[in-house]
C-alpha cells in the first residue's frame, strides 16, 4: 500500500520505522511545524521528521492540515491509507474519506477507556492493572472510531509513565501491519465503541505535579510514577523546590491525627517518611532545586532535614 504517515512525538517513531521497513511504501510524512526549544529558542525538528528525513521520505509540516492547499497535496499524493500516531491535529471528514482504506489511528489505551491526549500517564495515575494499544478506524470524533485491533499490556507494580510509554510504543507498528494485511484481504471486523463506558485522559501540565500531601499516600505514589519522567512531581522544603522521583507507601503504621499532612515524621535509614491524608509516603529518590537527582540517603548527608519539618505546596 501507499501510506501517508501523520505523527509528531517519540511515541510515533517506532510505528513509522516499522512501516518503512515493511513491504508497504511510506510516500509522505506529515508532522507538526518545528518549534523553538530551550534557552536558545532555536527551532527543533520533531522526532518523526528526523526519522523520515533519515529514511529519505518527503516531509510536510502544515500549521493546519485542514487548509485547502494541504488537501490538494494529499489528493496529489493519493495514498491508499493514512496512518496517524499522535499527530496533534484533528482531521476533517474530507481527509478521513480521501484514502481507499480511510485513516487508521494508533491509540495507547484500551478504548473506549482513556480517550484523549495522555492515556499512558493516566493509566498509571489511575492505578489501572492493564493498558494496551487500540488500532481504530478514525471518524470525526476524538478517539471514537470503530476498533480494528487491540493488544493488552499488564502494568508492573513500579510502572512509570516512561516505562509504559516504551512498552506501548513497540506494539503499534506490528499491529498496524496486521490491520493493513486484514484490510487487503477484506477480513477486517470493525467493532463499535461503547460510548457510555468511555473515560477521558486530559492533557498533562507542569502544575499537575505539585504534590498535595492531604491526598492518600497511595494516590501520591501513583502520581509520582505516572508523571515520571515528565512533567515530574514536586514539593517545597525550606522555600526550595524538591522533585520527587521515587517513593513507596509505608505498608503499616498508625495514623497520628494530630500531625498535619506533609509533615516529615522520620529521616532514619536513609529515607524521608511523610504523613499524608491517609498513610505515610516514604521518599527514596529526589532532586533538590538546582541539583541532580539523588537517592534520599545522599540528600540527607548534605542537607539538614529534621523530624517535624513540613513539605509545602508553595514556596
Amino acid at each position: 500500500m501507499r501510506i501517508v504517515f501523520m505523527g509528531t512525538p517519540d511515541f510515533a517513531v517506532d510505528t513509522l520505522n516499522c512501516l518503512i521497513n515493511s513491504k508497504h511504501e511510506v510516500v509522505a510524512v506529515f508532522t507538526q511545524p518545528d518549534k523553538p526549544k530551550g534557552r536558545s529558542k532555536k527551532p527543533a525538528i520533531t522526532p518523526v521528521k528526523e526519522a523520515a528525513q533519515k529514511a529519505g521520505i518527503e516531509v510536510y509540516q502544515p500549521a493546519k492540515v485542514k487548509e485547502p492547499e494541504v488537501i490538494r497535496q494529499l489528493k496529489e499524493i493519493n495514498p491508499d491509507v493514512i496512518v496517524v500516531v499522535a499527530f496533534g491535529q484533528i482531521l476533517t471528514a474530507e481527509i478521513l474519506n480521501l484514502p481507499k482504506y480511510g485513516c487508521i489511528n494508533v491509540h495507547a489505551s484500551l478504548l473506549p477507556k482513556l480517550r484523549g491526549a495522555a492515556p499512558i500517564q493516566w493509566a498509571v495515575i489511575n492505578g489501572d492493572k492493564e493498558s494496551g494499544v487500540t488500532i481504530q478506524q478514525m471518524d470525526e470524533g476524538i478517539d471514537t472510531g470503530d476498533i480494528l485491533l487491540v493488544k493488552k499490556c499488564p502494568l508492573d507494580k513500579k510502572e512509570t509513565g516512561g516505562s509504559l510509554f516504551e512498552k506501548l510504543a513497540l506494539l503499534g507498528g506490528p499491529m498496524v501491519l496486521e490491520v493493513l494485511d486484514m484490510a487487503e484481504e477484506g477480513i477486517l471486523s470493525p467493532v463499535k465503541q461503547d460510548n457510555e463506558a468511555h473515560t477521558y485522559a486530559k492533557m498533562l501540565n507542569k502544575d499537575m505535579g505539585c504534590i498535595a500531601f492531604n491526598a492518600p499516600a497511595a494516590e501520591i505514589e501513583r502520581l509520582v510514577r505516572g508523571l515520571n519522567p515528565w512533567p515530574g512531581t514536586f514539593t517545597y522544603l525550606h522555600g526550595k523546590m524538591v522533585k520527587i522521583w521515587d517513593a513507596y507507601v509505608m505498608p503499616e503504621g498508625e495514623m497520628d491525627a494530630s500531625v498535619k499532612p506533609g509533615t516529615i515524621t522520620s529521616t532514619e535509614n536513609g529515607e524521608i517518611v511523610v504523613k499524608t491524608g491517609d498513610g505515610y509516603l516514604v521518599i527514596v529518590s529526589l532532586q533538590p532545586e538546582g541539583k541532580k537527582r539523588m537517592e534520599t540517603e545522599a540528600f540527607l548527608r548534605g542537607y539538614k532535614v529534621e523530624k517535624g519539618e513540613q513539605f509545602e505546596e508553595r514556596k
